[in-house]
């Protein structure tokens, strides 16, 4: 009995190494998998045989889809934003004639881009990962390969530039209503003037190119990761679910990883 407790125990180090390595080889292979996505839709962007009217349809699609539920959502954040700022500047200071230029600076350079990619990563990724999830487990994407058509070019690149070119419309939509529903709660409840509070005299050139670059990056991932996942699908209606799932998570954490990066070169090349 002692000696094989003592085996046992030996052996649960070796397990625990084994499980370890099995999940970094997991990643790695998604990691891998992903670059590769990524670079071949980069690939087909310039040199791909798409057929007319898939971008158009896809940003119809990700635009139309998208706008309401944007603006809504961002006006929400955009009223909880500037009343949080006028409750703590008023505990400081009575003059609140630096709230609108602060919180201006705040959205432009961040929380725009930040906060309305993650709504716009549930509605858009989950979109695009169903879609081609469900081609693949109907043998849409082999009927693709068998004709010489790489799914990438015909699902992936439409659904990447429609994704970055409606995902920044959308966003700047959605921080123009979230602007103006910060201004509203600031005239109400801390008797701030709208012309006052429109103050861009904080604001700089490099808050501007930071906040457009975070929305240009944010869409491309949300479409690269969401497009992967879909075309990773196994199984049936069960493995779409899953897909979608993975999708949204993956894309949210995408956004989160380049929120650190974009904002740490910003930062450096652009300071606040």
């Amino acid at each position: 009995m002692t000696t094989a407790t003592a085996e046992s125990q030996a052996s649960e180090p070796d397990d625990l190494d084994d499980v370890e390595e099995s999940q970094l080889e997991f990643y790695a292979r998604e990691i891998k998998d992903l670059v590769g996505v990524f670079s071949r839709t980069l690939y087909y962007c310039v040199r791909g045989k798409r057929e007319k009217g898939d971008i158009a349809a896809q940003m119809y699609a990700i635009g139309n889809g998208s706008m309401f539920f944007m603006c809504v959502t961002m006006a929400f954040i955009g009223a909880i934003v500037a009343y949080q700022m006028g409750l703590q500047t008023k505990k400081i200071i009575p003059d609140m004639s630096l709230l609108g230029a602060t919180f201006l600076k705040l959205q432009v350079r961040d929380l725009i881009a930040s906060v309305g990619a993650m709504p716009l990563a549930t509605r858009v990724g989950a979109g695009i990962a169903a879609e081609i999830g469900s081609m693949v487990v109907t043998e849409q994407t082999d009927a693709l390969r068998m004709s010489a058509a790489d799914p990438v070019d015909f699902l992936v690149v439409p659904r990447f530039i429609a994704s970055v070119i409606m995902g920044t419309v959308v966003l700047c939509v959605g921080g123009g209503v979230g602007i103006f529903s910060g201004m509203l709660v600031a005239m109400v409840s801390f008797d701030v003037n709208p012309n006052t509070f429109l103050n861009f005299s904080m604001l700089t050139s490099g808050d501007v190119i930071l906040g457009l670059l975070k929305m240009v990056t944010y869409g491309g991932t949300i479409a690269i990761v969401s497009s992967q996942r879909g075309l990773r699908t196994f199984g049936g209606s069960e493995g779409v679910g899953i897909a979608t799932t993975e999708a949204v998570v993956g894309s949210l954490f995408g956004i989160i990883v380049w929120q650190f990066i974009l904002s740490a070169i910003g930062y450096v090349l652009l300071p606040a």
